[in-house]
C-alpha cells in the first residue's frame, strides 16, 4: 500500500531481507522507515501500532488506530484486532462447521452463532518470534500447533514481512501446513486486519469516516450477507450510486448512501449495525492493479491498494462505542476516543466463508 500526500499503496509482494539483530525501542516497538513512511510494530499479533506518512502539507500523521501503551494490546477485553493478523482462517466460518473429505469439523462460536476468526486464541492474540530485522522492513513467524484454535487440525507455520520503501508499504503473507491434508490450503486464510482514518482525527469538521472518499474500480459485484454478517452464498450487483457502489466513479463519498433508508442495517445487526461489514469480489484486474483507493481532502492522504486476493472486507467501525482511546499522535483536545463510524478497516482475503461454499 502506498501513503503518502499523493498515495499510500499496501502491496502482496514479495521483498528481500537482511537478517540483522532485532532492536525494539524501550517501549517493545520494533520502527521500520523509508523517506516517506516510518511504521512501528510489537510482536503480540504481529501488530503495526503506527503507522506515518506524510500530508499535504508535509508533516507527519499517525494513520492507523492503536495505542500508547504496547502493553495494553494483549489486556484489552474489547480486542478490536487492531492492525494485526486474525489467523489462521480469518473472517466468518458459517454455523461454526466445516466438512473436508467427508468430515465435519468444528470451531468455537465466538461471534453468534458463527467462528469469526478462528475464535478466541487466533494469531491476534499470540505472541509472534521476530526472525528478521532491518531498517526498512521486519519479518515475525509464528508456530501453530494443532487443535490451539477448536477445530483448526495440524501444525501451521506462518510468517508475514513487512517492508517500506518510498511511500510504499509492502505485506507479504505466508503460511503452510505440513502435517495435516485437512489443511493443506483449505482451511487456511489469512487477512491484514488494518484500521484507518485519514485524517488522524483532527479534522475539526468530523471524526467519522463518511467524508472519505473510496473508490473499487474492479468491485461491482459483493457478497450478499445475512443479519449477522455471514454471506448466504448469493453474490450481488450494485447499482449506480446504491450503498454499495464504489465502482461506477471515482471520488464518491463513504457516506454517499447516508439518505437511504437501508444504510442503517445495510451491515446487519437487527438494523443497528450502519455503512459496512462486507466483502467485494476484485474483477477482472489487472496486474499491479490499483483496487481500493481511500482518500481524505482534509490531510491530503491517499491510501491506494494492490493485493493478490480475491476480493476486499470494507467494515466501518459500527461498533466502536466511544471508550476506546485515541493515541496521542491523533485527535484534538475536544475528541479524544474512537467512535462510531470513525474509521475503516481494510482487510484483502479470499472469500469469507469460502471454506463452506
Amino acid at each position: 500500500m502506498r501513503c503518502s500526500a499523493a498515495a499510500l499503496s499496501v502491496l502482496a509482494a514479495a521483498t528481500s531481507v537482511v537478517a540483522q539483530p532485532p532492536s525494539p525501542g524501550k517501549d517493545g516497538r520494533y520502527t521500520i522507515s523509508s523517506s516517506e513512511i516510518t511504521a512501528q510494530f510489537i510482536p503480540y499479533g504481529a501488530t503495526l501500532t503506527n503507522l506515518f506518512v506524510k500530508d499535504k502539507n508535509g508533516e507527519d500523521v499517525d494513520v492507523v488506530l492503536g495505542y500508547d501503551d504496547s502493553n495494553y494490546y494483549p489486556k484489552d477485553p474489547g480486542h478490536p484486532v487492531y492492525n494485526s493478523i486474525p489467523g489462521r482462517y480469518v473472517n466468518r466460518i458459517g454455523k461454526g462447521k466445516y466438512t473436508i473429505d467427508n468430515t465435519t469439523y468444528t470451531t468455537e462460536l465466538n461471534d453468534g452463532t458463527n467462528t469469526l476468526h478462528s475464535g478466541a486464541n487466533n494469531w491476534s492474540y499470540r505472541v509472534w518470534n521476530v526472525t528478521d530485522s532491518t531498517e526498512d522492513s521486519i519479518t515475525f513467524a509464528i508456530r501453530d500447533a494443532s487443535n490451539s484454535s477448536l477445530g483448526m487440525l495440524g501444525l501451521v507455520k506462518g510468517q508475514v514481512t513487512y517492508s517500506v520503501e518510498g511511500s510504499t508499504w509492502r505485506i507479504k503473507m505466508e503460511a503452510t501446513s505440513p502435517e495435516a491434508r485437512t489443511h493443506n490450503g483449505e482451511a487456511l486464510m489469512l487477512t491484514h486486519h488494518t484500521y484507518f482514518n485519514l485524517d488522524a482525527f483532527k479534522n475539526p469538521d468530523t471524526v467519522k469516516i463518511w467524508n472519505h472518499t473510496l473508490h473499487m474500480p474492479y468491485s461491482k459485484r459483493y457478497l450478499i450477507a445475512d443479519d449477522g454478517a455471514l454471506p448466504t452464498g448469493q453474490i450481488g450487483t450494485a447499482a449506480p450510486n446504491s450503498i454499495n457502489d464504489f465502482a461506477s466513479s471515482a471520488g464518491l463519498f463513504l457516506g454517499h448512501a447516508q439518505s437511504d433508508p437501508k444504510f442503517s442495517g445495510n451491515c446487519g445487526g437487527g438494523g443497528a449495525c450502519e455503512g459496512y461489514n462486507g466483502y467485494f469480489l476484485i474483477d477482472d484486474a489487472p496486474a499491479d492493479a490499483v483496487v481500493v483507493s481511500l482518500a481524505s481532502s482534509f490531510s491530503g492522504i491517499t491510501a491506494d491498494l494492490r493485493t493478490d486476493q480475491h476480493g476486499v472486507v470494507l467494515y466501518s467501525c459500527n461498533w466502536m462505542d466511544g471508550t476506546a482511546d485515541l493515541k496521542k499522535t491523533q485527535g484534538t483536545k475536544e475528541n479524544r476516543k474512537v467512535v462510531r463510524s470513525s474509521c475503516v478497516a481494510i482487510e484483502a482475503q479470499d472469500y469469507v466463508d469460502g471454506i463452506n461454499q
